[in-house]
């Protein structure tokens, strides 16, 4: 093989392409701790009481852009060692998505942080017990509401009323994404419950890699259906 024809193979082989995946979820890891460590923090400290239930939801406010930024660099990252950028996206991607982000962001803690404080009084509340389950389940899907909504916001320019409807609308429409969804949020609240935030965190690229794997399918169909090729 000639050395032109060497240089072109550099960087394109399985194990160089399975080293680059390894690489960008590393540095991507490393900028969404540090982008969200001021919460972070708080959220290792903060006792798991109702009464703190507005505390938690305010540590989680960095965390939300730094989520998106971790979408956008995974979306667009280079699958060959000599292209590998992704420090450099992940900060395209959190200054561009920050002010959308947090439009939908904000109001999902807000809501979450009703239903926690609700939930953690429910005893004193003497309302009956179907109220614990309509809010648990409130709870959920607004979850799996905000992870469409936080894919959408970071790969396509919508305004936020048309990101609320494209998310809830994908519920429905991607049946298979939403089950695998709802178990990665199993996952995650399972890690949370049996080890701690801080465990998550270091979860987080993998989490998001996984997020973006399984919304693949409504990705495709707003990039075809509602943007201009």
């Amino acid at each position: 093989m000639s050395d032109v024809g060497a240089a072109r193979q550099f960087g394109t082989g399985p194990l160089s392409r399975a080293s680059a995946l390894i690489y960008t979820l590393l540095i991507v890891e490393l900028l969404v701790l540090l982008t969200a460590v001021p919460g972070l923090v708080g959220l290792v400290l903060l006792d798991r009481h109702a009464s703190n239930v507005p505390l938690m939801a305010a540590c989680l406010l960095p965390a939300g852009p730094a989520i998106s930024a971790a979408l956008y660099a995974l979306r667009h990252r280079r699958r060959e060692l000599t292209e590998l950028r992704p420090a450099a996206a992940f900060w395209r991607g959190y200054r561009a998505n920050f002010g959308g982000i947090m439009k939908i962001w904000v109001p999902w803690l807000l809501l979450l942080t009703v239903l926690g404080t609700s939930l953690g009084n429910f005893s004193a509340a003497g309302v009956p017990g179907w109220w614990a389950v309509l809010q648990v389940v409130i709870a959920a899907g607004s979850t799996l509401w905000v992870a469409n909504a936080l894919v959408i916001t970071s790969l396509f320019a919508f305004r936020a009323v048309d990101v609320a409807r494209l998310a809830a609308w994908s519920l429905g429409r991607f049946p298979a994404a939403t089950l695998a969804n709802a178990c990665l949020l199993i996952v995650a609240g399972g890690v949370t419950l049996i080890a701690s935030e801080a465990v998550l965190s270091l979860l987080a690229s993998v989490l998001v890699a996984t997020l973006l794997w399984n919304s693949r399918s409504m990705i495709t169909e707003v990039q075809q259906r509602f943007t201009r090729q």
